[in-house]
């Protein structure tokens, strides 16, 4: 690149608007035009709708952009963006479109929820703001009139190929070209104005062979910029002879990919295998086969010659416009066979991989056995804190997740992808926790079950079952996680694994448990308790027997309730398990209480309080010295409750219930907490 193509670029990336005043100005008077309803003098029930229609590479996008920027002002809510079409071509489900703007709104959103439920909740969320929504690259007219909030203090400004037939009062904005000066200005960024004023004429021949279109200026202007020795006749001439009925954008990105170097064509065409259109460096190494830096530079001249720009980041990453991709996807299948192109896309995938698993472990302590692997690895691959890990996370989560979405997809590296979709599960919950990566997770899990279905392995089919099913009872949907708990029993079973056909069983009889249908609950914790016992796994069977006692608890069916506690008790007596021993007897006390037999619950309690000091749990103990205080008063010895309650009420100091009470709530917190981790 020389000094003067540098200089001729200086500042492209914080480049003005061009042109398209007209446009600006119709668009600003159609935010206050009067609607239909309010002419029959009703208040609008939605949102204004403003339209940009256009071809690809016409400005549309940044004609939008624009608007908003001088309409920000007057939406103090902020404006909200979402892509709707993905760069392959395919729609982007509203169910996705719906949880990111929640997300970027900091309102809940649940995995595995429904997209009616999602966009309801979006609705929702708008209908008390002002705000204004941004939805570009809309395929047609449902996708935007599922997000459409119902107020008219919010705008909508949606970008599409055409009209949106079906949403009413729409009046859309059609693009065309630029207008000469502002195509001829547009040029001059790139060139300089010299090479523009001194021959006026072959400037505006050039602009009339790129049709005025931005994206066809934009790559004319970076191959005479890379050219300081070209004349801008030279350029229309050629562009002049290659005249076909190819779209002007086309004609130039050919006329310009034709004077890269090999080696540069190739690495631009694998640039249309990058996850949602975004390369940072370590994507196209990985993709041309070559080193990070050498990636680097050729993303920098890439961005001179407009074939990929800069995204606002705090990381190095690049874009490819859309139009350019599917020019790109037709080299691919012309320059490239089909063995090679994967051999690519496998490459991205390891690579990605390894990022994740190097993300992942730099969130381990110290001289752990992660750690030293790390330390092994190219320093290119290594983060240098756990906070520059979760940037990078943060930053590349789109991404990484179209990743996973489009290796399923592509069917042919499955286990390239089961390997990828694991390493991005953890270094999520590394970083972010389970609670905060759930929407992510459920996703993920999604996808993991369409691999295993594909590919027949019951055993990754019972894991995502369960992982699924998980995160539906975590959010509410019971029954679905039930159906989803026993789906993976029947998949743990044919896969002939203890861990998942166990880990099932005794999830449905918890669903059954949140569901209230406790016979059904004890029955199911039953089966699990046999396999448990028959695999002699007794600390999980000590566990069991203390799910069974609470739903008996529940059920009012305190004998057997009382028989299943002590099991419990002797079980963990025998595994050392000092803590739940104690927790054990506490709930055994409750029980012996609700059977109206005071005196036993005085001296299992006091047992308990006993096993309690010694595991060092003070909070339990505190609660025991309430429960104490509660069965003397019942006994007729207010004296020694006072005692009770006030040594509760020294270990527990503010925390201390009202009245000295210990009440059923705070029973419950310390009843034995069952249900399995997610994997």
């Amino acid at each position: 690149m020389t000094d003067q193509a540098v200089e001729a670029t200086d500042g492209l990336k914080n480049s003005q608007f061009l042109g398209r005043s007209r446009e600006l100005k119709e668009l600003r008077a159609d935010i206050e035009r009067a609607g239909l309803d309010t002419i029959a003098g009703r208040k609008a029930p939605r949102a204004r709708v403003l339209l940009i229609a256009g071809r690809p590479g016409s400005g549309r996008t940044a004609l939008a952009e624009e608007l908003l920027s001088r309409v920000a002002s007057d939406y103090p809510d902020g404006i909200l963006r979402a892509r709707l079409t993905c760069p392959e071509g395919t729609r982007v489900p509203t169910e996705r479109t719906a949880r990111e703007l929640l997300d970027a709104l900091e309102l809940p959103a649940p995995p595995g929820e429904s997209e009616d439920d999602l966009a309801e909740r979006l609705r929702e969320g708008l209908s008390v703001r002002r705000a204004v929504l941004f939805l570009d690259d809309a395929a047609d007219a449902e996708q935007v009139d599922l997000l459409l909030p119902e107020t008219p203090d919010c705008l909508v400004v949606a970008v599409s190929g055409g009209p949106l037939t079906g949403i009413s009062d729409v009046r859309p904005c059609t693009l065309g070209g630029l207008d000469t000066k502002s195509a001829l200005e547009l040029l001059g960024r790139y060139t300089g104005s010299v090479r523009i004023t001194v021959d006026p004429r072959s400037a505006e021949a050039l602009v009339e062979e790129c049709g005025s279109q931005p994206a066809a200026l934009t790559l004319a202007g970076g191959w005479l910029a890379v050219r300081p020795k070209e004349a801008v006749a030279d350029l229309a001439k050629q562009l002049h002879a290659q005249a076909d009925d190819r779209p002007a954008v086309a004609r130039v990105f050919h006329h310009a990919y034709a004077s890269l170097p090999v080696p540069a064509a190739r690495i631009l065409r694998y640039l249309s295998l990058a996850p949602e259109g975004y390369v940072d460096p370590h994507t196209a190494s990985a993709l041309a086969g070559c080193s990070v830096s050498a990636a680097q530079t050729t993303l920098d001249d890439f961005t001179l010659l407009g074939f990929v720009r800069p995204v606002a980041s705090e990381l190095p990453q690049y874009e490819v416009p859309g139009c350019l991709l599917p020019l790109l996807r037709g080299l691919t299948e012309v320059h490239d066979r089909p063995g090679e192109v994967q051999l690519a896309r496998a490459r991205m995938l390891e690579r990605t991989v390894r990022l994740l698993q190097s993300c992942r472990a730099v969130t381990e302590p110290e001289g752990s056995a992660a750690r030293k692997k790390l330390a092994g690895l190219p320093r290119a691959l290594r983060f240098p804190s756990a906070a520059a890990g979760a940037e990078w996370l943060r930053v590349r989560r789109p991404a990484l997740l179209a990743a996973a979405r489009l290796a399923v997809a592509d069917g042919d590296l499955d286990t390239l992808a089961r390997r990828l979709m694991a390493a991005l599960t953890r270094a999520l919950v590394a970083h972010f926790g389970t609670e905060r990566a759930a929407p992510d997770l459920y996703g993920i899990h999604r996808l993991v079950l369409d691999v295993a279905e594909r590919r027949n392995l019951p055993r990754e089919k019972a894991a995502a079952l369960l992982n699924l099913a998980d995160l539906d009872a975590r959010t509410g949907r019971t029954r679905a996680a039930l159906a989803r708990y026993r789906a993976a029993l029947d998949a743990g079973r044919e896969a002939r694994d203890p861990y998942a056909t166990g880990r099932a069983m005794e999830s449905v009889g918890g669903a059954y448990q949140e569901l209230g249908d406790w016979h059904r609950a004890a029955d199911w914790y039953g089966r699990a308790l046999a396999q448990r016992l028959a695999r002699g796994e007794r600390a999980d069977a000590a566990r069991l027997h203390g799910r069974i006692g609470s739903v008996n608890t529940y059920a009012g069916r305190y004998g057997d309730a009382l028989r299943s506690w002590r099991s419990a008790v002797a079980g963990f007596r025998k595994q050392g398990d000092v803590a739940a021993q104690a927790r054990a007897l506490s709930e055994m006390a409750r029980v012996q209480e609700y059977a109206g037999r005071p005196e036993e619950s005085l001296r299992t309690c006091q047992e308990a309080v006993e096993w309690a000091r010694q595991a060092k749990d003070v909070r339990l103990q505190a609660a025991l010295q309430l429960r104490l205080a509660d069965t003397l008063d019942r006994l007729g010895d207010p004296a020694a409750a006072k005692l009770h309650r006030g040594a509760a009420g020294r270990m527990l100091g503010d925390e201390l219930p009202n009245e000295g009470k210990f009440e059923g709530s705070d029973a419950e917190a310390y009843e034995i907490r069952t249900a399995p981790s997610e994997d």
